[in-house]
């Protein structure tokens, strides 16, 4: 059964044949809306210090499937759920260079990265680093440029190369990956107990994913459980308990109209589709 399947797989990677980067400019022209919108989602999230491209792909994720006439093809390899996370991940970087370069503060792992190398020649990135070393900005602006223009070489000349990948079977793969994980996570902090909770987790996702309940709202409150609860008390810190400049503050009052439109929307959406299968059955 086993090298019924591998035979199979690799004759469906064999017949796909793949011209420039893979998609036809009529799918190109059909993602206009998706890829502006889940940039802007990049970059907005990119923006906020210490969150990263780990939540902006599945925000954009979820908010390109929400907006779908189609939310049931999304997981099986559809343009659009692809087109949304990688352009919030990729506009993520841009984004988290702003309050690196303007405040000091990186945006996420890769910025905290060239913090370090920034600091280590003794340049300290603020407000008056346009000023004093607008050379050096400006350099990170062109490379920035190269690399964008670096990538589309790659992708070009090494997509058939990488779709080769998929002829590897999963009773490989999946070993391989686990063992990764399980290195990682005892990596950390050398402690067997976190190899466990990676276990109990992923067989608990496993069970999720089974019974159909959506996972990107329980990977968004780990991701964002830690760094909202700090930030929730250096606030009521500065505002002596008070709660009131979270929804009085310009900033705050917009991203929680956001949040509660979005969750509306959502709503909304779900009701007129129960009623649409309803109506149909």
């Amino acid at each position: 059964m086993a090298e019924a399947d591998k035979s199979l797989g690799d004759v469906q990677i064999k017949s796909f044949q793949i011209k420039g980067f893979g998609f036809s400019l009529r799918e190109f022209n059909s993602q206009w809306i998706n890829f502006l919108r889940s940039s802007l989602i990049g970059t907005g999230i990119g923006i906020l210090p210490g969150i990263g491209s780990g939540v902006s792909n599945i925000v954009a994720y979820s908010v390109a499937k929400n907006s779908s006439k189609h939310p049931e093809r999304f997981g099986t390899g559809i343009i659009d759920g692809v087109v949304a996370s990688e352009s919030a991940n990729n506009a993520t970087i841009g984004g988290a260079l702003v309050p690196l370069l303007t405040l000091g503060i990186p945006g996420d792992t890769v910025t905290a990265m060239l913090l370090g190398g920034l600091m280590i020649h003794g340049i300290a990135p603020g407000p008056l680093l346009f000023q004093n070393n607008g050379d050096l900005v400006y350099s990170i602006f062109a490379l920035l440029i190269v690399a964008n223009i670096a990538m589309l070489v790659i992708e070009y000349y090494g997509i058939k190369l990488f779709v080769r990948l998929l002829k590897i079977p999963k009773y490989y793969l999946l070993p391989a990956i686990l063992s990764l994980c399980v290195v990682g996570a005892y990596g950390v902090n050398n402690r067997v107990f976190d190899v466990v909770t990676i276990l109990i987790f992923g067989t608990l996702g496993y069970v999720l994913e089974k019974y159909e309940f959506p996972l990107p709202p329980i990977i968004l409150g780990f991701i964002l459980g830690p760094i909202a609860e700090t930030n929730l008390r250096r606030g009521l810190m500065h505002s002596e308990g008070s709660f009131l400049p979270f929804l009085t503050s310009p900033i705050s009052a917009t991203f929680l109209v956001l949040a509660l439109l979005s969750a509306l929307s959502s709503v909304r959406k779900n009701r007129l589709r129960g009623k649409r299968r309803l109506s149909g059955s």
